[in-house]
């Protein structure tokens, strides 16, 4: 029934003149999963909810090598924690697991897992970048070679690091020089587009020769990215990172969006990210989707609650500056629905000028998502999509996929080396997420209860 719904709005320019149904998001959708899948979520699930694991995660992997060997230790990672979340490491197996996700109605927005670290000392050095322009390219032909998803719209989606191919500590200096009164004029999105296009050396008096270096072969690798990204028909979605850097990361966007995000070139080719636990993150999407309506460029957003949250809040206790970030997860709610109905007001307004990914794990922003949609005469396969992380609210993503909205599982892949540190970091930043996950694990239990006891019987959906 839910599925007729969804085609019968994929035809309509208003609401449907019938009653709202909505979503469940009760688990019945893991029917489509084998039994083996769900005992692996529910065992690593409980185990990411256990504060001393996500804490001590790379020196239990150490501790693990050691006295189990590498190729033990390695075993034990891929049958749990990298086989939760991590595609794999081969372009075949990577491949294999888009397939399966597609037969679920899922879709991929894969991740390079790479980038630096703030203040780190260990990745330095052009090489370095450059090393990652190439694994970033790699990842765009990856994308593009993926079975095209099926449905109208089909957008070929994939995350961008921006740190991964420029200094954090070139965007700190950035920033503050950015945060400075009169500092437009000289760091503003027309002079980084032009640096690009051109080549030719761009020259800040706020950094030093070498910083000017860094900052113009970082502007080189964005644009190769962008350009080799919009010829593949893949569309970028850069991430947000600390506030430390995120005004130097969005100028950066918005050079590139300036050159990208043309009606002309079927934009937006680039999307920011925006992050409703920060507490001036509402007037800046407005600002920005005002700014980009304006200047006639179709304008790309995902927007998530946020993950770097007891960082900010050290960070700013430390430095005695005001904590950037809302009082409690039920502000930051209240924030991530304001910014909600913003976007989905543009969408309805601006159409495919617009673009939304609805990155939340959380039913209550999912269920506003989708009934506002359907009020607004939205389609469900259209200009808004849904994104959760592969292995993750698995029975939210499944609902939604089954009933024909756009849903992307955003999907690491590698190495065991390369993606374990990368699953530790993000196990540490998304540790409320984690530990919230209490729901999936009772679903996931009362799943596994029926099938092995035979505790009643579900009628596939």
């Amino acid at each position: 029934m839910m599925l007729r719904t969804c085609q019968v709005l994929c035809s309509q320019a208003g609401p449907s003149t019938g009653a709202w149904q909505a979503l469940s998001f009760d688990g019945g959708a893991f029917h489509l999963k084998g039994t083996g899948e769900l005992m692996r979520a529910l065992l690593v699930l409980r185990l990411c909810a256990w504060p001393p694991l996500v804490t001590h995660g790379l020196a239990l992997q150490a501790w693990s090598q050691r006295l189990l060997g590498s190729r033990l230790s390695g075993a034990l990672l891929r049958a749990s924690i990298y086989g939760q979340f991590v595609a794999g490491e081969t372009s075949e197996e990577v491949r294999g697991c888009v397939q399966q996700l597609q037969t679920l109605g899922l879709r991929p927005l894969l991740a390079v897992p790479t980038e630096e670290e703030p203040d780190s000392a260990v990745k330095t050095g052009e090489a370095w970048y450059e090393g990652n322009l190439n694994a970033m390219l790699r990842c765009v032909d990856l994308s593009r070679g993926l079975p095209e998803n099926p449905g109208p719209t089909g957008n070929i989606l994939m995350q961008l690091k921006v740190t991964a191919l420029t200094s954090t500590r070139l965007c700190k200096e950035l920033t503050s020089w950015i945060r400075r009164p009169g500092a437009s004029l000289e760091l503003c999105s027309e002079r980084l587009a032009e640096a690009m296009d051109s080549g030719r050396d761009l020259h800040v008096s706020c950094l030093s020769t070498e910083q000017n270096q860094h900052l113009q072969a970082s502007l080189s690798r964005l644009h190769r990215v962008v350009q080799h990204a919009r010829a593949q028909r893949v569309r970028l979605l850069v991430d947000a990172e600390y506030t430390s850097l995120n005004p130097a990361l969005s100028l950066l966007v918005a050079a590139l969006a300036m050159r990208c995000n043309s009606p002309r070139e079927g934009g937006p080719w680039v999307w920011n990210t925006y992050q409703a636990y920060l507490k001036d993150t509402y007037e800046r999407l407005r600002r920005d989707a005002e700014a980009a309506d304006k200047a006639g460029l179709a304008f790309g957003v995902k927007l998530v609650r946020g993950a770097y949250l007891d960082k900010e809040r050290k960070v700013a206790q430390l430095q005695g500056t005001e904590d950037p970030t809302q009082p409690d997860y039920e502000a930051t709610s209240r924030s991530y629905s304001r910014c909600l109905e913003l976007m989905l007001t543009h969408v309805s307004q601006r159409g495919p000028m617009c673009h939304l990914m609805v990155a939340s794990h959380n039913e209550e922003s999912v269920y506003q998502a989708t009934k506002r949609m359907w009020e607004l005469g939205i389609p469900p396969d259209g200009p808004v999509c849904f994104g959760q992380l592969l292995g993750m609210s698995d029975h939210v993503s499944l609902a939604l996929g089954q009933a024909g909205y756009a849903v992307y599982k955003s999907i690491p892949y590698g190495t065991l080396e390369e993606v374990i540190p990368y699953l530790i970091r993000r196990a540490q930043e998304n540790r409320s997420v984690l530990q919230g996950a209490r729901r999936e694990r009772e679903l996931l239990s009362q799943e596994l209860r029926r099938r092995l006891l035979g505790w009643g019987r579900r009628v596939p959906h």
